[in-house]
């Protein structure tokens, strides 16, 4: 009914392969035919082309059929008693998929929702196949229906360019998208995590940020479709608690990056990477004195695992608070420096405080900087030489 995409046990991506090898084959041998006959429409260089096209096709076949047989990556043997049934939207995203890779190697049964807004499908592809796992295509700005146990609501276009792009979808999702899985989560009975962000907070006045603060945002400014659809996904989470009685979680997610983070996300780090691995000059917005603090994306399941299953309901940070100038974080790389005007409501601070994950999670992030870095900038390499890789004609 909702685009359910579930494939079974790899069987499918086998004989699916299996033909279209079938098929590259058959137009081989016809070249083959053409070239040994005395059929002249095609002169030898024609042939000859379209052969090494094939062979090229092939070899991709042949690589695929691989990737199609390797085994899936090592998963726990739960009982009935202890395995959950959970559902991730936005688990083809970046923090979304991250999420997912955690509790499937945990033995829990997880379904994917997502509209591939801003997700991809190569980050969950991995997981097709396997029996603990399903993907539904899916907008939850529609009512789903599913029976699970726990809900983790990521879905969101979560960096500037993508949820500037469509501001009213990004309200959308976060208001009725929000709305729809708290329903889910009452019919069903399901303990439900909100994914907020620091984002609640705007351009803050206080510093370092705490949950009680109320936050300084611009309800009009161009980032105000995503603040303002965050604050009211809280509101509504509350709300929910309070008058049905549905359990929930609110994580306020401060600036995370790592591996399968879009290459062309908008944000600080994507940017500086992605401009000094093409040796491009780092351009810097502003004056390069705002400060940010940077959390590596395994240290964010980590408190968002710890959060769902703790006792703890009021909003929580989960963030990095060592803060660097974004001119510091530049000066990381080699590349030559370009400030250009600022954008309009770009927060001047930004550091949580995160005395209360660590009281009631015990959680604190572990991965330092660089060495976050170093995975995410091998990650962004990969994927640049995937890029220039496309752009040359076969």
């Amino acid at each position: 009914m909702f685009g359910r995409l579930k494939f079974n046990m790899r069987i499918l991506v086998f004989f699916f392969f299996t033909v279209l090898f079938a098929v590259v084959l058959s137009v081989k041998l016809l070249a083959d035919a053409l070239e040994n006959s005395g059929n002249h429409a095609r002169n030898n260089s024609d042939i000859k082309l379209l052969s090494e096209k094939i062979e090229n096709l092939t070899l991709q076949v042949n690589k695929l059929q691989d990737s199609a047989s390797k085994p899936f990556s090592k998963v726990k043997k739960l009982s009935y008693l202890y395995k959950k049934r959970i559902l991730v939207t936005g688990g083809a995203g970046f923090v979304g998929s991250h999420l997912v890779d955690r509790l499937m190697s945990e033995g829990h049964e997880v379904t994917i929702v997502d509209n591939f807004f801003t997700g991809s499908k190569k980050n969950i592809e991995h997981w097709i196949g396997h029996e603990n796992f399903e993907l539904i295509r899916h907008d939850i700005i529609n009512p789903l229906y599913v029976e699970v146990d726990q809900i983790y609501h990521l879905a969101s276009p979560a960096s500037p360019p993508h949820y500037m792009f469509n501001p009213v979808k990004t309200i959308k999702t976060n208001t009725i998208g929000t709305i729809n899985l708290l329903g889910l989560a009452r019919r069903v009975g399901a303990r439900i995590l909100v994914a907020s962000t620091s984002e609640v907070y705007g351009d803050p006045l206080v510093h370092p940020q705490d949950e009680d603060y109320w936050g300084h945002v611009n309800p009009i400014g161009p980032r105000s479709c995503y603040d303002e659809g965050k604050r009211v996904a809280e509101a509504l989470s509350y709300a929910y608690a309070k008058q049905e009685n549905v359990e929930v979680r609110v994580a306020r997610i401060f600036n995370t990056y790592g591996p399968r983070m879009h290459i062309n996300d908008g944000r600080v780090v994507s940017n500086f990477i992605q401009q000094a691995l093409q040796n491009n000059s780092i351009t810097i917005y502003g004056s390069g004195k705002q400060t940010r603090s940077f959390q590596y994306v395994s240290d964010l399941v980590d408190g968002l695992i710890l959060l769902m299953n703790s006792n703890y309901s009021a909003p929580i940070n989960l963030g990095n608070p060592d803060e660097y100038t974004i001119e510091e974080f530049a000066s990381e790389g080699v590349s030559p420096i370009v400030k250009q005007n600022g954008v309009q409501d770009d927060p001047q601070r930004r550091k949580p405080s995160i005395r209360r994950a660590k009281l009631y999670l015990g959680w604190s992030p572990k991965v330092p900087l660089a060495v976050g870095l170093k995975k995410t900038i091998k990650y962004f390499e990969k994927e640049l030489m995937k890029e220039n890789a496309k752009d040359k004609p076969l």
